[in-house]
């Protein structure tokens, strides 16, 4: 295939001061996870605090026997730091249109999707439904396009959610500093940014089009976004684009880096595997099984303790509910990737989908599974208290 030039800003992008992303790729290329033995995890488990390196040996294939000591040691950090909480949020995708060529997605330009971009009285009916569900967190979602989704498009919904909710994140294309910062005002509390994958080549091959070609714009969004005076930010690799362990690795330090840098940022991980799309036959996924995934989520705990764990919809409701017993988090309930999926007033507008969930409950049904594992659901525990809001 043609080449692109997938590492040079575009025009009006935002360049950072920082060597963040070219210390993660450096220490992903060096690792190697073949290179781990068993002594390497006993000796990482054995720490009270791990290093980088051990977080590597933990994701190693040394690491796959040792997964019930990773387990209960990941259980305890997660205990130690969160208590029996696990908290709860649903998606609202308020838009599908995209102009990106993302081989992957559902979204993406040259798939032959119904299209649809919800107006202002449909988002607050939508979120009026979400609210009555007793949720108080919400994330909103679009398909990467200024042109129908512009940033005045987003801070608005942000206010309207505000308005029934306490705790409002974004999932959208990547933006400059100040334009975070003109979210945060607007009601966004949190940004999270899927790199998808940190291998900058094979990036290149699964994005053909779009602003969303441009690694490392997309790369440093999290930073920008503290910048911006977002109060957290969330980081995730789509496991099975490329070697999972490597991504896994990138995510990680990543987030672990930004930490270092920006303390008083809430940091947050996804565990999202590729998940089958409508008219998807361009890709082949390199397959992450459960236990590879359960490896990663207790490695992710292991070292970063303070981090919440998403795992979302694109799980079965089995491993759902086993993982947030021993290191998730966090967990979507009433999910739908389409656009105007919560409200019957709305259902005609319909979109399609992103991608498909593995589990279907609702906000009821998860809530009583969470409570079933001995935990407790939240449905928020912050109160924002700025003027305006």
């Amino acid at each position: 295939m043609k080449r692109i030039d997938h590492m040079k800003y575009l025009e009006g992008m935002e360049e950072i001061d920082s060597d963040i992303l070219d210390r993660v790729i450096s220490s992903m290329n060096d690792f190697d996870a073949d290179n781990f033995t068993r002594a390497d995890v006993k000796e990482a488990l054995s720490k009270e605090n791990i290093s980088p390196r051990d977080f590597q040996a933990l994701l190693s294939p040394a690491a796959e026997e040792f997964l019930e000591d990773m387990a209960i040691r990941a259980q305890k950090e997660t205990r130690k730091h969160f208590g029996n909480s696990i908290y709860m949020f649903t998606p609202l995708y308020i838009s599908n249109y995209c102009e990106n060529y993302c081989i992957y997605c559902g979204f993406n330009s040259h798939n032959k999707i119904k299209r649809s971009k919800l107006n202002f009285e449909q988002i607050e009916k939508e979120m009026k439904a979400i609210a009555q569900t007793g949720l108080q967190e919400i994330l909103i979602l679009t398909g990467e396009s200024r042109k129908f989704s512009d940033v005045e498009y987003i801070g608005e919904a942000c206010r309207l959610a505000s308005k029934y909710f306490n705790m409002v994140g974004l999932e959208i294309y990547p933006v400059n500093s100040d334009e975070y910062a003109y979210l945060n005002s607007c009601g966004a509390d949190y940004v999270t940014v899927f790199q998808e994958t940190y291998n900058s080549d094979k990036y290149e091959t699964l994005h053909l089009a779009g602003h969303k070609r441009i690694f490392p714009y997309r790369a440093n969004a999290q930073e920008r976004a503290l910048m911006g005076s977002m109060r957290g930010v969330g980081f995730a690799a789509l496991l099975g684009l490329d070697q999972f362990r490597k991504d896994a690795f990138a995510t990680g330090y990543h987030a672990y880096l930004i930490q270092q840098k920006y303390p008083h940022a809430e940091i947050a991980l996804s565990c999202p595997r590729l998940r089958p799309i409508i008219n998807n036959d361009k890709i082949n996924p390199k397959d992450v099984h459960e236990r590879q995934l359960l490896q990663i989520i207790c490695a992710y705990r292991i070292f970063l303790p303070f981090a919440n764990i998403t795992v979302s919809t694109r799980e079965r409701a089995g491993f759902r509910d086993n993982i947030i017993k021993i290191a998730a988090t966090k967990v979507s309930a009433g999910v739908s990737t389409g656009i105007g999926s919560h409200s019957d007033e709305v259902a005609e507008e319909k979109g399609d989908e992103q991608f498909e969930i593995s589990d279907p409950r609702n906000v009821d049904e998860v809530f009583q599974a969470i409570k079933d594992a001995g935990l407790q659901p939240v449905m928020s525990d912050y109160i924002n208290l700025a003027i305006g809001k």
